[in-house]
């Protein structure tokens, strides 16, 4: 005979009453979500087509329906706005190329180094290089501000050896322009120079970041390694060490088994930190608020900091929002990206054995 618990379960399904139960226990959360997060991301959303300039309620009578007009004033309408727009998209561009694959090869170098059981004190290690993902940005980013000045601590190590620092936070001349100007290429080909992309003309899109945004990026780099570096030693500690051994018995070398055996088994966490490192890149506002504010020449503008800069600068709330929703449709894309490049191949072969080792 079946027990009363099985005949509750139709064919081992959830008792009557536990759906009203869980809904209730989430209720909570649900009802945060949807005051603190839904509500405004709607709010935001109908500002974005509205002239809105920060004044009482978004629906008073003063505030006007403008369509798409916000987003076209950054993306196509060729004014200020566009350019700005243009420089700030230009500047991350260059920010996410450079800084998320350095901070993730930082952080699994720091994170194999401290897992390796010969090295002593590697408490030590861990605490150190993690604590600057834990320091106040604005007190590191003024640290920077002195280090990186013209004669700051960086210029005066570089003089020391006989090269001339660059004048870090006022030199709006990209990196790689700076280098073509010093081979004696002192303006690009009029096919560049003449054509613009979000009002910026593409040699100065292919200029590489200014001195300026390069600080900003060393500076990421020094404080988000740390952080990554412990997503990856808590995935290196789960790992089985059956396969590694099989690799060492194969006769594979340390290089060999690390990017075998190693890496492969650390995909996940790969693109865990990949994914959180873009969305962060993407998203600076800290760094240029407490240092350069978009100086110089707007080589420094993030769309974080364009967005806020509209809004409770110029008082345009409508251009602020469109600009946050761009960014977001921006990183969604680069984060489905990123997950096709890294998603498993169906046919890709399981870690074993050296000679059948999976490769990344």
């Amino acid at each position: 005979m079946a027990t009363a618990p099985a005949r509750a379960r139709k064919g081992g399904g959830i008792r009557r009453g536990e759906t009203l139960s869980g809904w209730l226990f989430i209720a909570p959360v649900l009802v945060a979500l949807f005051l603190f997060l839904a509500i405004p991301i709607f709010l935001a959303l109908w500002v974005s087509f509205t002239d809105y300039a920060g004044n009482g309620s978004q629906f008073q009578s003063n505030v006007h329906f403008v369509g798409l007009k916000n987003y076209a004033a950054i993306t196509t309408a060729g004014g200020l706005s566009e350019r700005l727009f243009g420089w700030s998209i230009r500047n991350t561009f260059w920010y996410v190329v450079l800084v998320v694959p350095i901070q993730t090869a930082v952080a699994l170098g720091l994170a194999t180094l401290v897992n390796n059981q010969r090295v002593r004190g590697r408490g030590f290690f861990r605490i150190t290089y993690y604590f600057p993902s834990i320091t106040s940005s604005v007190a590191i980013a003024t640290l920077w501000l002195f280090l990186f000045s013209a004669s700051g601590a960086i210029n005066q190590a570089l003089s020391w050896v006989g090269a001339h620092g660059p004048n870090w936070f006022n030199d709006p001349q990209g990196i790689i322009t700076a280098l073509l100007s010093a081979l004696g290429v002192k303006a690009g080909p009029p096919a560049l120079v003449d054509h613009t992309m979000l009002g910026v003309s593409l040699w100065d899109w292919l200029g590489g970041p200014s001195w300026a945004m390069s600080a900003l990026m060393l500076m990421a780099i020094f404080t988000t390694s740390g952080t990554f570096m412990l997503l990856f030693l808590a995935a290196l500690q789960n790992l089985s060490p059956e396969v590694d051994e099989a690799a060492i018995v194969d006769g594979a070398n340390g290089w060999q088994r690390f990017w075998q055996v190693t890496l492969p088994q650390l995909k996940p966490t790969l693109f865990t930190v990949l994914t959180l490192g873009l969305i962060s890149s993407w998203q600076v506002f800290d760094q240029v608020y407490t240092t350069t504010q978009g100086a110089p020449g707007n080589t420094t503008y993030s769309p974080a900091y364009l967005s806020y800069h509209q809004a409770f600068t110029n008082a345009n709330f409508g251009q602020a929002s469109a600009i946050a929703f761009v960014l977001f449709v921006i990183i969604i894309v680069c984060a489905f990206a990123l997950q096709r490049l890294l998603a498993e191949k169906p046919d890709a072969p399981r870690a074993g054995r050296t000679g059948r080792t999976a490769r990344i």
